[in-house]
């Protein structure tokens, strides 16, 4: 079974997927997108439109991620 993200947070077509490796966190930032043959793909590259939705994605994981260190 493939490993599962500790989070997600979406807005808009921007994501950051939170995942947990051996007592660290890290964060995959992504925007989903349409092909021409109505496949959705993600990709790491952002339009500047998509940047503000992104910096609120992050900030969101940055803080679901304090709250579980601060758990601990």
């Amino acid at each position: 079974m493939a490993n599962q993200p500790a989070h997600k947070f979406k807005i808009g077509l921007t994501t950051a997927t939170v995942w947990q490796n051996d007592g660290f966190y890290s964060v995959d930032l992504s925007r989903s997108y349409k092909t021409d043959t109505g496949e959705w793909r993600n990709t790491g590259s952002f339009h500047h439109s998509d940047l503000l939705n992104l910096a609120k994605c992050a900030e969101r994981a940055e803080i679901w991620i304090g709250l579980q260190i601060s758990a601990k």
